[in-house]
């Protein structure tokens, strides 16, 4: 695998290296060795099959038990972003954004917010997760937050009523941190 440092430290994209011969190709799309430093394990994997270009999901995250996610587009074309949204970091409320291709994958840490948009029919993004789902813990922010400022690559043609009335990065701000 290929570790490509974004803008914000500890986020990556990642390409896998391919072993190519006449049957095909072989590439790991995961190894505990390669994120041994980033102590990352993961506990769960999803996939999110999306049958419209220009759905988007997100912008999604898990509090307080904060997740870490390799995001892995599997099928398609995604625009994937990753908020900051630490408490005291220097990237508080920046983004980083990637296209992904087939087989790209982003290395999102823990304290992040994230959610992508696809940019082609039948796309499909497998999760690899390091903390199990908590329904009760589930948040997000409005994908289209005038603070956060993300220039998605089109308009949404397909969002969920959820994903559509999440609140702002300063509201949520206040709600996980409790301050006035």
């Amino acid at each position: 695998m290929i570790f490509e440092k974004t803008e914000i430290e500890g986020v990556f994209k990642i390409k896998i290296e391919r072993k190519e011969d006449k049957r095909g190709f072989f590439a790991r799309l995961f190894s505990q060795n390669d994120f041994f430093e980033k102590s990352f394990k993961p506990a769960q994997i999803s996939l999110s099959y999306n049958r419209e270009k220009f759905t988007l999901r997100g912008l999604h995250f898990q509090f307080p038990h904060w997740e870490a996610k390799l995001v892995i587009c599997a099928k398609g074309k995604i625009f994937d972003v990753a908020v900051d949204i630490r408490k005291g970091s220097k990237y508080f409320g920046k983004w980083v954004g990637r296209t992904l291709e087939k087989w790209d994958m982003l290395f999102i840490p823990k304290g992040f917010a994230h959610g992508f948009l696809t940019l082609e029919e039948e796309t499909e993004v497998i999760y690899l997760i390091d903390e199990p789902y908590r329904p009760e813990e589930s948040r997000g922010i409005v994908w289209n937050d005038r603070d956060i400022g993300i220039p998605w690559p089109a308009e949404p043609k397909v969002i969920s009523e959820r994903d559509k009335n999440l609140p702002t990065l300063k509201e949520v701000f206040k709600q996980i941190y409790e301050i006035e």
